[in-house]
């Protein structure tokens, strides 16, 4: 399974906001972000002025890089959104929520998304009380995500749930911390996606 493997902090960096890549670092001083809130390089303290196509590819860049995802995979999620009723930018934007990854990591259960990955692909997690390892498995309204009994004393996991009140639970999950569970109550919708983005530059992008 193919994956970026270098620095996260020169993701954010290159993007210039925070996408929260590692975890509980990401909310301390010791944010890479927080001491070089400019671009990575050479020229990164240069002011340059992005074109269209400039402005278009950086947005999609933000969005693949938020949820984990290659160029591939995210061209597939587009080409689906573009065949779902509703605006195609927010019906992009419902199916990475959707991710079992994402619902790990916006229910607490882990730090960063690429921790609630590879809890995922270890089959530390139950959809509906069936064992589920793909990261990219879309969730629907109803499904209940909890995590097997023996993997609830892994301490990556009680550490998550501990911290993640200070994150912030998005209304259609409902979190039962006592028994970890996490359901889907309804779909995710543009209101609940509180990150900086600008959806219609990467309709616009591939629509070109």
């Amino acid at each position: 399974m193919a994956r970026y493997t270098g620095p996260v902090c020169k993701l954010c960096r290159r993007e210039g906001m925070k996408l929260y890549l590692k975890g509980e670092r990401c909310f301390k001083d010791k944010c890479a972000f927080e001491k070089k809130g400019y671009p990575p390089g050479q020229h990164g303290q240069v002011n340059r002025k992005l074109s269209d196509y400039g402005l278009q590819l950086r947005e999609k860049q933000k969005v693949k890089r938020i949820y984990g995802v290659l160029e591939r995979q995210f061209r597939r999620y587009f080409d689906k959104a573009t065949r779902m009723q509703g605006i195609t930018g927010e019906n992009l934007l419902q199916l990475l929520e959707r991710r079992l990854d994402n619902i790990v990591y916006r229910s607490g259960f882990a730090r960063s998304r690429k921790e609630a990955r590879q809890l995922v692909r270890h089959n530390h997690f139950l959809v509906n009380g069936k064992k589920v390892n793909i990261p990219s498995f879309l969730c629907r309204v109803g499904d209940v995500i909890e995590v097997k009994e023996k993997s609830r004393d892994i301490e990556a996991i009680k550490s998550a749930l501990e911290t993640a009140e200070g994150r912030g639970l998005p209304e259609w999950i409902s979190l039962d911390k006592a028994n970890f569970k996490a359901t889907v109550n309804r779909l995710p919708v543009r209101s609940d996606i509180n990150y900086e983005v600008q959806e219609h530059l990467i309709v616009e992008l591939y629509s070109k």
